[in-house]
């Protein structure tokens, strides 16, 4: 091997020389894989807009949790998890759209985060933390909850399989089948607002919702399976992350803002190369 060749090897792997390093890229890769998998639910209900909105939401829970100097994942959770049920069933009652019940809880969640960050100045850093990302001030603790949070995940899509597929495409006839839709889509809310709590730290509340919708879109471009979709955007996003955390290191740019550009190069490959076709692909999709 030729020194030039040495000097390269040892440059790439110089930020592996650092714990914190190790750990963000953990972390960022599972965050990329979870988000990625819910992804793929967000994209084809037409609901691309709701991890922007969740987020949104959460940061209201999060200021709430910094001001009163309780644990992050107690106030964010529950603030998260409550919008995120609020959400659901105020669009189902169908007096109001599903984007207007976004609009409304999250855009009131968010100026309530707002108000308590001018209230409380002392917060300030905590939630530009939870805004921007801070990917390499992660704890082992916060990829265990990553963890944690991707594996109830996995369990629940897996055993609830069909549901999930059935409420997706046709939400109306699943119901006359004896579908459980409202329970599929309280879950289905739940699951999003745990993982944007629990990844919100590596990509910030600003740019999660692209990490949900990038990954998939790319993915849907690239198949007509359903089943293939789960198994490529995860794929997608935990490649983005990985490649997105190394690159950002050497570029010395922000390691969120550089993981979503990544995304967002795939996105563009596979839109210019997978051809007309993969473009312009309808919703109607192999359940294999």
């Amino acid at each position: 091997m030729s020194a030039a060749a040495v000097s390269l090897s040892l440059d790439l792997l110089e930020p592996y020389k650092f714990g914190f390093f190790g750990r963000g890229l953990v972390a960022a890769t599972l965050a990329g894989a979870l988000c990625g998998v819910l992804g793929v639910y967000v994209v084809l209900r037409g609901m691309s807009y709701i991890g922007h909105g969740l987020s949104h939401a959460v940061f209201g829970g999060a200021a709430a949790s910094a001001v009163m100097s309780i644990n992050f994942f107690i106030g964010a959770g529950i603030w998260g998890v409550v919008s995120g049920v609020l959400i659901g069933r105020i669009a189902r009652r169908r007096i109001l759209g599903a984007d207007a019940a976004i609009g409304i809880v999250t855009t009131a969640s968010f100026a309530a985060g707002i108000a308590l960050l001018n209230r409380y100045g002392q917060a300030r850093k905590s939630i530009e933390a939870v805004l921007f990302g801070s990917v390499l001030g992660v704890s082992w603790g916060d990829v265990m909850a990553i963890l944690v949070v991707g594996v109830i995940v996995a369990v629940a899509l897996v055993v609830s399989y069909r549901s999930f597929l059935f409420a997706t495409f046709d939400p109306q006839v699943a119901e006359v089948s004896g579908v459980r839709v409202s329970y599929i889509e309280v879950t289905l809310m739940v699951m999003l607002s745990g993982t944007i709590l629990v990844t919100m730290r590596v990509i910030g509340t600003l740019l999660i919702s692209a990490l949900l919708v990038i990954p998939a879109a790319t993915a849907r471009m690239m198949t007509n399976s359903f089943a293939r979709m789960l198994l490529i955007s995860p794929a997608i996003g935990a490649a983005s992350c990985f490649v997105g955390m190394n690159a950002s290191y050497h570029l010395d740019t922000s390691a969120g803002a550089t993981i979503i550009l990544v995304a967002a190069c795939a996105f563009t490959s596979v839109y210019f190369f997978a051809g007309r076709r993969a473009r312009t692909r309808v919703a109607s999709l192999h359940h294999v």
